[in-house]
C-alpha cells in the first residue's frame, strides 16, 4: 500500500510543500519543468524519523528525564549519534537524528500518559487519522500518516511547549546537517525550525527510491512539511532557494529576550516636552521633543516602551525597554538601514553579536548604553523594514570572534556598512558579507534565547493555586491580560530573578519564604501586565504583588 502511494514521478522532479494555517492545509508544488501531479491533505507520508520530534516535545513538556546517550560502538545506528565511548544530549540527538536515545523504552515512556498528554493536545483520544498518536510503542519509521494530521498534530503543540524543539531544530540549517554544510542558512535565515527525514521506497516495477525533507515549524509557529527525491540532505541542497522562496509570508512571532538601553549618556537632558507640556517620570505615551543641554533638540515617538526617570540631583534620563528583535531594528535604523537586504542581514546579526557581548544583565535583562561608544539606538519604534531583517535573523550572532563593525572603515574584527553595502549590491550574501568581516567566527544562536527551563514544580503548583484567588482582584486592574497558558517556572542559576515575556516564563529560585512568593507573583504580573505601561512600574508591580500574597493568607 505504501509504495503504491509514493511511487509516483512527483518525487523524481519536484519537492511538495505543505503548511497548515487558519485551519486548513495549503500546498505547493515546486517543479523543475512539466506539470506535476496533484497532491492533497489526504496524501500518505511516511512518518520516518519525524517520530522522534513527537518523543522530543512529550519527554521535555513532562518533565521526563532524558539522560544522555553513550555509545558502545557495536550498534550501527549510533553512527547517527556520537563516537564509540562518547555521549549524546537530547538536543544534539533531536538536530542528528539519533533514533537510540528517543526510544520509548529507554526513557520508559507509558502508553497511558503518552495518551492522556495527546488527548488533551488534540482535544479527543488520538484515533481515525491521528490513530499513529495513540501509542509510543507503534511509533516506526515505515508508518504512513496523512499529510493533514501530520501538520494539525504540530499545530496543537503550543508555542510554550516547542520553543526547546525549536532552539535544538535551529542547528539543522545552521550546522548544514540540511545541505552537506553548503550554506543552506543562507536561504533561510532562523524562519525555519524542521527535523529533516530520508526514507526509502519500493518504485513500481522494482527497485527502491530514496526520498526525504522535512517537518517542524516555521519562527511563527506556523507547522510545515515538504518532501522530495533524494535524502534530506540532497532536498535541501537541490532545493534551497526556491523553497525559501515559496515559503509562506512568516507573521511577527514573539520577540524573546529584553534589552534595557539608557539613552542619550553622553548628552545630559535639559527637559523632555509632550504635547501636554513638560513630561513626568514615567512611561511616555505619543509625540515629545526632548532638549539637551548643548541646545540640541530631538524630536521621538513611544508607545509606552520608553520611560523617563529621575536621576539623584534632578537630572531627567531615558530608558527604553525592547524585544531584542526590536532593539535590533532599532540599532538597524540608527546606524544603517534596510535598503540593501543582504548587507542590512549581516549588520543585524553584527549588532545582535555585539549585544551578547557587551550588555551586563541586570534583572535578567540585557543592559546597554545607547552611546557612539557602543551602540546608537533609535528612540523611535523600529521602521517596517528593519523589523523584518530583524525577525528574518531572529537570534542568530557570530561565535568564536570578537565583533565590531564602522560606518565607513574596515579593519581586522570590524565590518564596514560601506563596503557591506557595495559587496552586497554586487550579489554577495549575507553569510559571505559576515564571513569575509569575521574571517574566524561562525554562524551560531543567542545564548539566552535558547536557555532551557529547569521547572520548578513547588513554584508552578504554588502558583496554580494563587491564580484564581488573585483573579477577582486583578480583573479590577488597568491593563491586566491574564496569560493564555499557566507560565512555566524556571530554576534560576544566578542574578535577580525576571519573567520571559516571550515565552511565558519565569526565572527565580526556589520558594523558601514569604520574600521568594512575592517574587514569583512579582513576575507573574510583569506576564499579566505585559502589554501596558503599568507593567513596567517596579513600585506599582511590587505593591500589588504584596497584596496577592497577603489574599494567600487570608484564605488559610
Amino acid at each position: 500500500m505504501l509504495a503504491t502511494l509514493l511511487a509516483t514521478p512527483a518525487w523524481s522532479a519536484s519537492l511538495d510543500v505543505a503548511w497548515w494555517r487558519d485551519g486548513k492545509i495549503e500546498v505547493r508544488q515546486l517543479r523543475q519543468g512539466g506539470a506535476p501531479p496533484p497532491f492533497d491533505g489526504a496524501r500518505q507520508v511516511p512518518l520516518a524519523s519525524l517520530w522522534k520530534l513527537f518523543v522530543y516535545v512529550y519527554a521535555s513538556d513532562n518533565k521526563v528525564a532524558m539522560p544522555d546517550y553513550r555509545c558502545g560502538g557495536r550498534d550501527p545506528e549510533e553512527a547517527y549519534c556520537c563516537d564509540a565511548g562518547q555521549s549524546v544530549d537530547h538536543d544534539a540527538a533531536l538536530a542528528q537524528s539519533c533514533g537510540l536515545f528517543f526510544s520509548p523504552k529507554r526513557l520508559m515512556i507509558m502508553a497511558a500518559p503518552w495518551r492522556k498528554y495527546w488527548t488533551a493536545r488534540l482535544g479527543g483520544a488520538p484515533a481515525g487519522d491521528f490513530a499513529w498518536l495513540a501509542d509510543p510503542a507503534q511509533l516506526a519509521p515505515k508508518r504512513t500518516v496523512r499529510l493533514d494530521s501530520l501538520l494539525r498534530a504540530l499545530a496543537s503543540i503550543p508555542a510554550a511547549s516547542r520553543q526547546d524543539a525549536e532552539a535544538a531544530l535551529l542547528r539543522v540549517v545552521l550546522d548544514g546537517r540540511a545541505g552537506r554544510g553548503t550554506g543552506t542558512a543562507r536561504w533561510f535565515g532562523s524562519q525555519l525550525r524542521v527535523k529533516t527525514y530520508s526514507w526509502h521506497e519500493q518504485k513500481k516495477g522494482g527497485g527502491d527510491e530514496r526520498i526525504g525533507g522535512a517537518a517542524g515549524w516555521l519562527a511563527d509557529g506556523t507547522p510545515i512539511w515538504f518532501g522530495g527525491a533524494g535524502g534530506s540532505s540532497n532536498v535541501f541542497e537541490q532545493w534551497a532557494p526556491k523553497l525559501a522562496a515559496s515559503l509562506p509570508p512568516v507573521g511577527a512571532a514573539d520577540d524573546g529576550g529584553c534589552v534595557v538601553v539608557d539613552y542619550f549618556q553622553r548628552y545630559p537632558i535639559r527637559a523632555v516636552r509632550g504635547e501636554r507640556g513638560i513630561a513626568t517620570p514615567g512611561p511616555l505615551n505619543g509625540r515629545y521633543h526632548v532638549r539637551f543641554d548643548n541646545g540640541q533638540n530631538l524630536a521621538l515617538r513611544s508607545n509606552g516602551e520608553l520611560m523617563l526617570v529621575q536621576e539623584k540631583g534632578g537630572r531627567p534620563q531615558l530608558r527604553g525597554r525592547f524585544g531584542v528583535n526590536e532593539y535590533v531594528a532599532r540599532v538597524l535604523d540608527r546606524e544603517a538601514n534596510a535598503g540593501e537586504p543582504e548587507a542590512a542581514k549581516a549588520l543585524a546579526i553584527a549588532a545582535r553579536t555585539y549585544l551578547q557581548q557587551n550588555a551586563v544583565t541586570v534583572a535578567g535583562c540585557q543592559q546597554i548604553a545607547d552611546s557612539s561608544a557602543t551602540q546608537r539606538v533609535s528612540p523611535s519604534p523600529a521602521t517596517p523594514a528593519a523589523l523584518a531583517i530583524a525577525r528574518w535573523t531572529d537570534q542568530l550572532i557570530v561565535d568564536g570572534v570578537t565583533v565590531r563593525y564602522h560606518s565607513t572603515t574596515p579593519s581586522e574584527g570590524t565590518m564596514a556598512w560601506s563596503e557591506a553595502v557595495r559587496q552586497a549590491k554586487q550579489g554577495k550574501h549575507y553569510d559571505q558579507l559576515l564571513a569575509a568581516a569575521y574571517p574566524g567566527g561562525a554562524l551560531s544562536t543567542f545564548g539566552n534565547a535558547g536557555a532551557r527551563c529547569q521547572r520548578l514544580a513547588q513554584n508552578e503548583d504554588w502558583l496554580a493555586r494563587s491564580m484564581p484567588r488573585w483573579r477577582r482582584v486583578l480583573l479590577r486592574e488597568a491593563g491586566y491580560e491574564a496569560p493564555s497558558q499557566a507560565p512555566l517556572v524556571c530554576a534560576l542559576q544566578n542574578g535577580a530573578p525576571y519573567s520571559e515575556q516571550s515565552r511565558n516564563r519565569i526565572y527565580m529560585r526556589p520558594l523558601a519564604t514569604r520574600e521568594d512568593r512575592i517574587t514569583l507573583a512579582h513576575e507573574y504580573l510583569h506576564l499579566g501586565l505585559r502589554n501596558h505601561p503599568r507593567g513596567q512600574d517596579e513600585e506599582y508591580v511590587e505593591q500589588l504583588a504584596r497584596r496577592l500574597v497577603d489574599l494567600n493568607l487570608e484564605a488559610i
